[in-house]
């Protein structure tokens, strides 16, 4: 395995002593902002050795279940990529539709018995809460993959790492969340995380797709500036970082409302004249009609170079917790 030895991070080994080696991974409000130096230090490593080999044996004898309760196309394959590009193993475990959960089986037994099989776990749920209720009665080391409208943790940090990677700094920032961000899980761990870095936060939605009030207080508490407003076109030029999220038809009660709201905010590259040449768009993906295609050729259009990001952190992250980093 290729080493450099310049590196703070690499020769990778086994060291069972390190600070997250059998840690759960559940909410960003376990996170430091030495937390975040280490793992985006860590994944570009991973960048780095993915670059020169592809992949390579670290995580060989390691198995991974991919636990998803709910449809996952990026999230559930990023992590199946790292695993193996690690030279581990993974037991898929999509939509549940084929387990022992249509009979019935509660989540705590159906985690216990993964660990049986395997080293670690990543579980995506429909509930908040639920991935803190199993990492609880488990011994191996839980990753949350979302869990309902709560919390994206790795999500997050492969948005931060995104930041990082592409205007190299976070403090002074402003950064504008776009969308629904009621239900959008991305926003809330990501604005949770950037609270610990000296950042301005804009928050533009319809009504009915507020930021939750539990989230703005949480991030106010740290002295984040946060402002609201319904329409982006006023604070579009003095944004750094524009994330976008889909209006989530799945998490609406009523049709109707979904209906109100799905097209009130299209990105296209008419809107983006306004804005700086020196800036990102991200988005957490899929997107339905609130990015235009038009405007993916665009250099400021970072969500799919995001998705690749995403790789080299949960590869960081598996190897913490498995005691490799």
């Amino acid at each position: 395995m290729p080493t450099n030895s310049s590196s703070p991070y690499l020769p990778f080994g086994e060291n069972k002593n390190a600070a997250w080696y059998g840690k759960d991974i559940v909410s960003v409000k376990q996170f430091k902002r030495e937390d975040l130096e280490y793992i985006f230090g860590v994944a570009h490593e991973m960048r780095g050795m993915v670059e020169r080999v592809g992949t390579f044996d670290l995580l060989k004898g390691k198995i991974l279940a991919n636990l998803f309760y709910e449809p996952s196309t990026r999230t559930s394959s990023s992590f199946t990529a790292a695993m193996e590009r690690l030279g581990g193993s993974v037991i898929p475990i999509n939509e549940v539709k084929y387990s022992s959960v249509t009979k019935g089986e509660t989540l705590t037994d159906t985690v216990r018995t993964l660990e049986c099989y395997t080293d670690v776990i990543a579980l995506r749920h429909p509930e908040t809460g639920s991935a803190a209720i199993a990492a609880k009665v488990m011994k191996k080391p839980l990753i949350n993959a979302g869990d309902g409208a709560g919390e994206h943790p790795t999500q997050a940090l492969l948005d931060a790492f995104t930041i990082k990677a592409e205007l190299e700094h976070f403090d002074g920032l402003t950064v504008t969340m776009l969308g629904d961000l009621k239900y959008g899980r991305t926003v809330h761990s990501l604005a949770r995380l950037l609270s610990l870095f000296d950042v301005k936060l804009n928050y533009v939605s319809p009504d009915i797709l507020k930021m939750p009030k539990e989230v703005v207080d949480e991030v106010g508490a740290k002295g984040i500036v946060q402002s609201e407003f319904s329409s982006l076109e006023k604070i579009l030029p003095e944004t750094d970082v524009l994330y976008v999220t889909r209006v989530q038809k799945e998490r609406f009660e009523n049709a109707d409302d979904y209906e109100k709201v799905k097209g009130v905010y299209v990105i296209n590259p008419d809107i983006m004249k306004s804005a700086k040449q020196k800036m990102i768009v991200m988005h957490p993906l899929p997107r339905v009609t609130e990015i235009s295609m038009d405007f993916d050729d665009d250099p400021r259009a970072a969500y799919f170079r995001q998705m690749e990001y995403g790789l080299y952190v949960r590869m960081a992250l598996l190897a913490m917790v498995l005691g490799k980093a």
